[in-house]
């Protein structure tokens, strides 16, 4: 949701950047010059040199910008920033050798310049957003720089937004009020309520609002228009975030069509070089994971034969990419007698029909009895999920992916089972690392939607990443 305040933002950043990159610059030219006694290959003198790197620096600011490294959905997600930082400083560097090589005039008095450039310039990059993003969070805390918003709906996505926002020093935005039905208001969060948004949009001046969010479009269009011409006629944003996400989300273009703007929702943006991509990155990376980790998997085999009595593995059927049926590997962590039919079948068989009724509800319970001591620690520290890495090899899996849904999951939610089975199912995935472990069956394919319409490698890298934490601190989706 762009602002004057994010817009502001972009332009320090600019501006940092830009002294930033000649402090680098200059750094490397005194490291290498004035500390290194070695012979330099080319005579450049200092002022030479910072004369040539003032008009450079420009040019690579518009690297930086055309990585999305001034836009909001970068800055604000650090994993994805310091990728960029990293990409851009590599390209810089490569322009400027590249156009030095073409116009035969040195830049760099000796070739280690160009390599302490290089890394000077990343680390400063990092440090300096490090410390803006701080500095900015601070400002957030004591209200400085926010956007007031007003929330307009009244859907389950309305309470989802101003939940999310709620917490104004992360994200700068303030829920001054919501216009809709009472249950919508997160508990806990002091706004101003309105029932009736015409009332509401008389208030924008007197409660400061500078954003307006609207989360459903209401049947009259005479109503829309007037939230849309209140925001119009006060000068602040209008947002529009649709409750259907499906219809609005992932790599869609928009065109005009007989008059009429006309959004074409893509599928998924997981094809072409993308889909090839992602299939060499996880057959790479399936086979080191299986190589590095043959010990552990030596000692839990071992284990399984003295703890778990029986099969080693669990095999169980579960639908892939188009719902292929694949057969997913696991480290056992039930009774050799359980998981060969439907959980809620064997539930009941157990005279547990309050866990049946959580299983049908969930798709999952919170305690399991058909685990066993040894199979709860596989699972709390997610070692029984390790055999997948060879479901990955085999190319039945990805490395990240929607989660692979049982065959008779796939009835809970028939119209969106196509989609979510455009992309690869994978090992873990948004779901795994999203913090939240208590989401219904609905909330999940929801977070997986997201996943296949939204792909991006940055997001797989991410999403691994995270792995790696939520599985050291024992946390996120179980």
């Amino acid at each position: 949701m762009p602002s004057k305040n994010t817009k502001l933002y972009s332009l320090i950043l600019i501006f940092a950047d830009f002294l930033v990159l000649l402090a680098a610059f200059g750094l490397a030219y005194i490291v290498r010059v004035q500390y290194d006694p070695r012979p330099l290959l080319i005579p450049v003198y200092a002022r030479e040199y910072f004369t040539s790197f003032t008009f450079i620096v420009p040019f690579w600011i518009l690297i930086f910008a055309s990585l999305g490294l001034y836009k909001s959905s970068t800055y604000n997600r650090r994993l994805v920033e310091w990728s960029k930082v990293a990409i851009g400083t590599f390209i810089g560097i490569l322009m400027v050798i590249g156009w030095q090589y073409a116009s035969g005039h040195e830049l760099f008095p000796a070739r280690l310049v160009a390599v302490y450039s290089l890394c000077i310039a990343f680390i400063f990059i990092v440090v300096e957003r490090e410390i803006l993003r701080i500095t900015r969070s601070v400002l957030f805390h004591f209200g400085i720089g926010i956007s007031r918003v007003l929330v307009v709906g009244n859907s389950d996505a309305t309470r989802d937004i101003a939940d999310s926002l709620a917490e104004t020093h992360k994200s700068g935005y303030k829920i001054v009020a919501i216009a809709g039905p009472k249950k919508i208001i997160p508990s806990g969060l002091d706004v101003v309520h309105f029932t009736s948004v015409d009332v509401a949009l008389k208030q924008i001046k007197s409660l400061g609002i500078t954003t307006i969010i609207q989360t459903d479009l209401y049947d009259s269009a005479d109503r829309n228009q007037r939230i849309l011409g209140a925001a119009q006629v006060n000068h602040i944003s209008y947002n529009f975030i649709p409750g259907e996400a499906e219809f609005y989300a992932g790599k869609n273009t928009i065109d005009v069509f007989l008059g009429y703007p006309m959004i074409t929702v893509s599928q998924t943006p997981l094809i072409g070089w993308g889909a090839i991509a992602k299939v060499i990155f996880d057959a790479i990376m399936s086979f080191l994971f299986i190589i590095v980790l043959s010990p552990v998997f030596i000692v839990l085999m071992t284990l399984q034969l003295i703890f778990n009595r029986g099969p080693i593995f669990y095999v169980s059927k579960r639908l892939s990419q188009f719902s292929t049926p694949i057969n997913l590997i696991k480290f056992r962590s039930m009774g050799a007698r359980y998981g060969k039919r439907d959980a809620a079948i064997e539930f009941r068989e157990m005279g547990r029909e309050d866990l049946a009724l959580e299983y049908e509800t969930n798709r999952k319970v919170e305690h399991d009895p058909r685990i066993t001591r040894f199979g709860q620690f596989l699972r709390s520290t997610s070692l029984d999920e390790l055999p997948q890495f060879f479901n990955v090899l085999k190319g039945d899996l990805s490395l990240v992916g929607p989660r692979p849904i049982l065959p008779q999951e796939a009835k809970f939610a028939p119209s969106r089972t196509a989609l979510l089975h455009s992309v690869k199912s994978g090992v873990t995935g948004l779901w795994q690392v999203s913090g939240r472990s208590n989401l219904s069956f609905d909330e999940r394919i929801e977070l997986e939607l997201f996943y296949a319409q939204n792909w991006t490698f940055w997001l797989d890298i991410k999403i691994l990443f995270k792995t790696v934490g939520v599985v050291l601190h024992k946390r996120g989706a179980k």
